[in-house]
């Protein structure tokens, strides 16, 4: 088996800061989105290619490199965003006649993928697609099935949903898919829609199947997205870890503080975490909120935020849901008002 990564497309709902970073390398827990989905394929293939756009190919690869730190080879494709399955499309040399998973690099689960790619397997399906029942299904792929569990009928993003299942970005397929794509044509938005490959396979009478997730699924594609999952990979995985130098601070709960960051005269409530060479000065800084390396806090209130790299928040009254990205910075001098930014790279907010 080999795997997809899906790491292109333009990340228009998260501009500006999609403009200078792609959007899987957005951190959560101070580290990139793209890492935690390396992570889960790693589990089940050594054989990995990732899918890259031409404005933000550049920074994939400069975080992946050769795939070392997951144990995987890489092999970087290109592809114009003209749709899921024209990504798999253009990956076909890559992926010869071997089975594969596709995944999302914006997308998170708290489930391992092993047991599905077990299942995959052992049940010999031409393809095996992940659900999770949502409270508006009008914003996805939405899934019938039948009581057997088999796939009866996808259906891209219904004014009228007949069911609440929707597509997660975790796909498994053998070699038919290919078949099934060289018969769909784009969709009214152009795309070669990954849905429209599925339901093919399935009048073609291959054997899809589906697996309904019963923990947490995040697609990252929005500011408060992102912040969510950010929450919930610190609730989740972040544990007591103090590397730091604490001069006249009190530090609360499930606090991970890097080496060579420094917090004076602050107080630090978990769970949070604060990256290496940052300085935390005069401040509190609340819950689910991170950090990135070599940032600046002084005389601020933070909470529940995801402040990226190299950046200054200074006489901050109170700073919540943001999003701030590298090398910014926010300085307020005369309000005492509460601010809901997001800001791309280099930004500039002086009030």
């Amino acid at each position: 088996m080999k795997a997809l990564v899906l790491s292109g497309g333009k990340g228009t709902r998260l501009r500006p800061l999609t403009f200078t970073i792609a959007k899987q390398l957005i951190p959560v827990a101070n580290r990139p989105i793209l890492g935690y989905v390396l992570d889960q394929v790693a589990r089940i293939t050594r054989d990995v290619g990732i899918i890259i756009a031409p404005e933000t190919g550049e920074y994939v690869k400069e975080y992946v490199m050769s795939g070392e730190e997951w144990g995987i080879n890489v092999t970087y494709i290109p592809q114009e965003p003209l749709g899921l399955a024209h990504a798999v499309k253009t990956a076909k040399e890559f992926l010869g006649d071997d089975s594969f998973i596709m995944y999302l690099g914006d997308n998170l689960l708290g489930d391992s993928i092993e047991k599905y790619a077990k299942k995959f397997k052992e049940e010999n399906l031409d393809a095996l697609i992940l659900l999770k029942e949502v409270e508006d299904p009008r914003a996805f792929g939405v899934v019938v099935l039948d009581e057997k569990g088999n796939v009866v009928k996808l259906i891209e993003k219904p004014k009228e949903p007949p069911s609440n299942l929707a597509l997660v970005g975790v796909y498994f397929f053998n070699k038919n898919i290919h078949k099934a794509i060289e018969r769909i044509k784009p969709s009214w938005r152009g795309e070669l829609e990954i849905t429209d490959a599925i339901q093919e396979l399935i009048n073609m009478g291959y054997k899809v199947k589906a697996e309904i997730l019963e923990s947490w699924w995040l697609d990252t594609g929005k500011k408060d997205d992102i912040l969510t999952a950010n929450a919930i990979i610190l609730d989740e995985f972040i544990r007591r870890d103090v590397k730091g130098e604490i001069e006249d601070s009190i530090l609360e709960g499930r606090v991970k503080i890097e080496e060579g960051a420094k917090i004076v005269n602050s107080k630090v409530r978990g769970p949070c975490i604060i990256g290496k060479n940052c300085i935390i000065e005069n401040s509190f800084i609340g819950p689910y909120t991170s950090i990135g390396n070599g940032s600046i806090i002084r005389n601020s209130s933070i909470e529940y935020c995801v402040i990226m790299e190299n950046s200054l928040v200074e006489d901050v009254n109170r700073l919540e849901e943001s999003l701030i990205g590298r090398n910014a910075k926010v300085v307020m001098k005369h309000s005492k008002n509460t601010l809901k930014l997001n800001i791309g790279d280099y930004s500039i907010i002086e009030i």
